[in-house]
């Protein structure tokens, strides 16, 4: 049988009660995570061709009835601390419900814990479920960027990259924070990968837009004041690491959007707080291509060690071949990382010898000069070969 393209999908009732307020065809539509208990709804009067329900529930006997009439249902997997069929990306309010910082009972460290259990040995119904997991986390980010028919998104998306350990209040964090505050200001969506270090200076930069730089560095100065008693110098394992976040959204409630794409992999690292948005993701293969590809605007490189450095040749191999339809810039802040210790700039600069993204890679070893390069080089167009 010819599986026909999907046409909608339906995340909510509200959403549902609009689209069958306009038709009965039901043809190629997908309905996910939806509780028709409570409505009465003739099932038989709507055309069922193609049609998908991902883990709605029915009363008794509907879903038997719906898949009777050609209709796939897809039911519930048991026993699992998460939804793989949720209709929308995370916020940090639903992962660390039940944090606390003596006894972290989160929904964060719940889901890493089940991943854990199961990380080797995955039976058919766990691969599936984070497999579907995964696919709804890909959806929602779809519904936030707003992709046209040629892969560019209404969001102008730039991504920070780099160190995870980098302290608060450090060099980087600061330039990374009001590097990322200054884009926002000038209408650039920010992306991280959601963890500590660089990754939250550039969240928590975006989400103080609407605040002056001052406050942002007053704000850096509270969450720097951390107690490192037995926690042999990792910063981000302090225990009042994540209390000292939730001081600054207190105290600066009024937070501007932005994106953060965390994985479970890597162990439980809690994702920062100052993300409106988190897409976690079980694949973290996954999660670092859609990381990167959705960055068309710019991708900054703060130093980092062994994955930031696979993250920087990973984009390097996008825009070498034009895989994303659009060459992207690439900016490095730090001199002495890039060129005197490692020389990867130097080595990309001779990798794309002739290329057009030549062009886009930019060194600096200052936060203002991010934001300038970005605003005078947009991303360029992939000219397809006929």
């Amino acid at each position: 049988m010819k599986i026909k393209p999907i046409k909608n999908l339906i995340h909510n009732l509200d959403e549902w009660i609009n689209y069958i307020s306009q038709t009965n065809d039901l043809t190629n539509l997908v309905i996910q995570d939806i509780s028709f208990i409570k409505q009465n709804i003739n099932w038989d009067s709507y055309i069922l061709d193609n049609t998908s329900f991902l883990g709605c529930k029915f009363k008794k006997d509907e879903a038997v009835n719906l898949i009777d009439q050609g209709a796939f249902v897809y039911p519930k997997f048991p026993k699992i601390p998460y939804n793989p069929y949720r209709g929308k990306l995370y916020t940090w309010q639903e992962l660390m419900e039940g944090y606390n910082p003596d006894d972290d009972r989160s929904k964060d460290f719940e889901i890493y814990k089940h991943f854990v259990k199961h990380k080797y040995n995955l039976s058919l119904s766990e691969a599936l479920s984070q497999r579907i997991h995964d696919l709804s986390i890909d959806d929602g980010l779809r519904r936030i960027l707003k992709y046209d028919k040629n892969g560019m998104t209404k969001k102008k998306v730039i991504g920070f990259m780099g160190g995870h350990s980098i302290p608060r209040n450090s060099e980087f964090y600061n330039k990374v924070a009001l590097a990322a505050k200054w884009a926002t200001e000038k209408g650039y969506f920010v992306v991280s990968g959601g963890g500590p270090g660089v990754m939250e200076a550039a969240n928590l930069g975006a989400y103080m837009a609407k605040y002056s730089d001052q406050d942002l560095m007053n704000a850096i100065i509270i969450l720097a004041d951390l107690d490192m008693e037995d926690h042999d110098g990792k910063e981000y394992l302090a225990k009042n690491y994540i209390t000292n976040a939730q001081k600054i959204l207190n105290f600066y409630p009024d937070g501007t959007e932005n994106l953060a794409i965390p994985t479970w992999f890597y162990g439980h690292e809690p994702s920062n707080l100052f993300a409106t948005y988190i897409a976690k993701y079980f694949s973290n293969s996954i999660r670092e291509d859609m990381l990167l590809t959705i960055s068309l605007f710019g991708l900054v490189y703060a130093p980092g060690s062994a994955g930031t450095t696979q993250e920087i040749f990973q984009e390097a191999a996008q825009n070498h071949y034009g895989t994303s339809g659009y060459y992207s810039p690439m900016i490095f802040l730090s001199k002495k990382r890039y060129v005197e210790d490692t020389a990867i700039y130097s080595v990309l600069h001779q990798l794309a010898k002739d290329q057009e993204y030549k062009k886009l890679l930019y060194l600096t070893d200052r936060a203002e000069s991010i934001v300038d390069f970005i605003i005078n080089n947009p991303p360029i167009p992939v000219l397809k070969k006929i």
